[in-house]
C-alpha cells in the first residue's frame, strides 16, 4: 500500500538496484534534489523488484528521506502487473479500466513522472529491447495524461525510423524534455523539428556533476590508500575498462562500428605506460556485475591484468567491486589522471577536476567532454586505428597538467549549471501542487 503525501512523483530510468553505478548516480542525485527542495514529498521509484517496497535513503544533509520501490521490468511474463509491456496496453485504456491494474492506478494518483533512461539509453543502438524498457514509461505518462518530465539525458541515436518516431511522440508529450550537453541539445532540436520548443526543451548538464563523494573506509584496500599517499611523487592512473565492448570485442566492433580493437588497445597502452614509469594503475570497475557476466567492468580489468608479464602486474590493482556510486567517485577523485568507457565513471572524473579522457562507442560522450571544454580528450575507437589510440592515450596522459588546468576553469561552471536546472524543474514541480 503507498501512502499518499502531499506530493507524489515516479521515478523512471534511475533505478538503485542495478550493478551500473552511473544509474545510482542518477538516482541519488534525484532523491537529494526532490527531497531538499519537496521535503514532503513522495517519490515512487521504478525498479527491476517485484511489488511495493518501502525504503529510505540518507541525504547529504542527514534528513532520512522515505521512498517506494516498485517493481516495472521489460520481457515476456505479460502476466506479471509490472511488466511494462502490460502497464503500457493497461494505460491505453480508459480511467476506469486501465484502474484496474494495480500499478497504473499508484501512477494514475501521481502528480509527475520524472524519467531519466539511465542517462544515455534512450536510443535504440543497444538493441528493440532495451529501447522498448526506456520508451514504454514515457508512453504511459502520455496515455494516462500525467505530467512528464525528461530530466537531462541524451536523445538518439535512432537507427530506425519506426523507433524514431516512436522517440518523438514521446518526448513531444513532456512538460519539459532537458538535454545533458550541447551535442544532445542538437539531437533533440533535430528529433523534435519544427515542434521543437525552446520554452520546453532545454540545455543541461549530466545531474552527476553534483554527485557529493563519500570515502569508502575500511571497504577500500590499505595498499590502494598506500598508493594515494604516496601520490604526487609515484602518479596514480585510474582506468576504467567497460566490460559490455571489452568481453565481446567482435559484437561490439559490429554493433558499434569500431575500428580500433578495444582490449588490444588498453593492453598495449598499459604496457607501454608502466613500461616508461614507475607510476601505479588503479582499474576502477564502473558496472558491478558477477566477475563471469559479459558486462563485467572487474571481470574485463582482470582478462587485461592477465595478459601483462608478473613484473608489471604489482603495480596493478583494481578497486573493490562493493562500493557505492559515491565511494567509486571519491576513489576516481584521488587519481592523477583517469580513462573511462563507462559515461558516467568519466563524468565523475570530469566533475572531481581530474584531467580525464575517454575511449567512447557512440556519440554520446562528445558532448559532456565539450561541457567542460576538454572535447579534445575524446579518444574514438570509431575513427582511429588501434596503435593511434594508444598513442591517444599516452598524449593524454603527458598533457594531463594543461587537461586539469582546463577543468579548474570550467567545471564550477558546469556545476552551477546542474544545481540550476533542479531548481528550475522542481520549481515547475512545486506549480503543480
Amino acid at each position: 500500500m503507498i501512502m499518499a503525501h502531499n506530493q507524489t512523483y515516479a521515478l523512471f530510468g534511475a533505478a538503485p538496484d542495478t550493478s551500473n553505478r552511473g544509474v545510482s548516480a542518477l538516482f541519488r542525485c534525484v532523491t537529494e534534489g526532490v527531497g531538499n527542495a519537496l521535503p514532503d514529498s513522495r517519490l515512487l521509484v521504478f525498479d527491476s523488484g517485484s511489488g511495493v517496497r518501502e525504503d529510505s535513503t540518507i541525504l547529504e544533509s542527514g534528513v532520512d528521506y522515505r521512498f517506494s520501490r516498485v517493481g516495472a521490468r521489460g520481457g515476456r511474463r505479460y502476466y506479471a502487473s509490472g511488466n511494462l509491456a502490460t502497464m503500457a496496453a493497461f494505460a491505453s485504456l480508459g480511467r476506469s479500466v486501465g484502474g484496474l491494474l494495480p500499478v497504473i492506478r499508484s501512477l494514475d494518483r501521481c502528480d509527475a513522472v520524472l524519467d531519466v533512461s539511465g542517462g544515455d539509453s534512450f536510443s535504440d543502438i543497444y538493441g528493440s529491447h532495451r529501447f522498448w524498457s526506456v520508451v514504454r514509461p514515457k508512453l504511459i505518462a502520455k496515455r494516462r495524461g500525467i505530467p512528464l518530465f525528461l530530466l537531462p539525458q541524451t536523445y538518439g541515436p535512432f537507427r530506425s525510423d519506426r523507433m524514431r518516431g516512436i522517440a518523438r511522440d514521446a518526448v513531444l508529450a513532456a512538460r519539459m524534455a532537458w538535454a545533458r550537453d550541447p551535442q544532445s541539445f542538437e539531437s533533440l532540436r533535430s528529433l523534435l523539428g519544427s515542434d521543437f520548443d525552446a520554452s520546453r526543451h532545454k540545455e543541461g548538464v549530466d545531474m552527476a556533476f553534483n554527485l557529493g563523494p563519500v570515502d569508502p573506509g575500511d571497504k577500500l584496500d590499505p595498499q590502494i590508500r598506500a598508493w594515494i599517499r604516496e601520490k604526487p611523487n609515484r602518479p596514480l592512473i585510474g582506468l576504467n575498462v567497460s566490460g559490455m565492448i571489452a568481453r565481446d570485442p567482435d559484437g561490439a566492433r559490429r554493433q558499434f562500428e569500431m575500428r580500433a580493437d578495444y582490449l588490444d588497445a588498453l593492453i598495449g597502452f598499459v604496457r607501454k605506460v608502466l613500461q616508461q614509469s614507475e607510476l601505479r594503475l588503479l582499474f576502477i570497475p564502473h558496472v558491478m556485475s558477477r566477475l563471469e557476466s559479459l558486462h563485467s567492468d572487474a571481470g574485463a580489468s582482470m582478462q587485461i591484468v592477465e595478459q601483462l608479464a608478473p613484473d608489471l602486474r604489482s603495480r596493478i590493482m583494481v578497486a573493490p567491486r562493493h562500493l557505492d556510486e559515491r565511494e567509486v567517485k571519491w576513489v576516481i577523485s584521488q587519481v592523477d589522471w583517469f580513462c573511462g568507457t563507462r559515461m558516467h565513471s568519466t563524468i565523475a572524473a570530469l566533475s572531481s577536476g581530474v584531467p580525464t579522457a575517454t575511449i567512447p562507442y557512440s556519440d554520446k560522450a562528445l558532448g559532456v567532454f565539450e561541457s567542460c571544454g576538454v572535447e579534445d580528450q575524446v579518444i574514438d575507437p570509431r575513427q582511429l586505428e588501434t596503435q593511434a589510440v594508444v598513442e591517444r592515450l599516452i598524449e593524454s596522459f603527458e598533457r594531463r597538467a594543461h587537461t586539469r588546468q582546463v577543468l579548474s576553469n570550467n567545471i564550477g561552471g558546469v556545476k552551477a549549471r546542474a544545481a540550476e536546472q533542479f531548481r528550475c524543474t522542481t520549481d515547475m514541480l512545486k506549480a503543480l501542487a
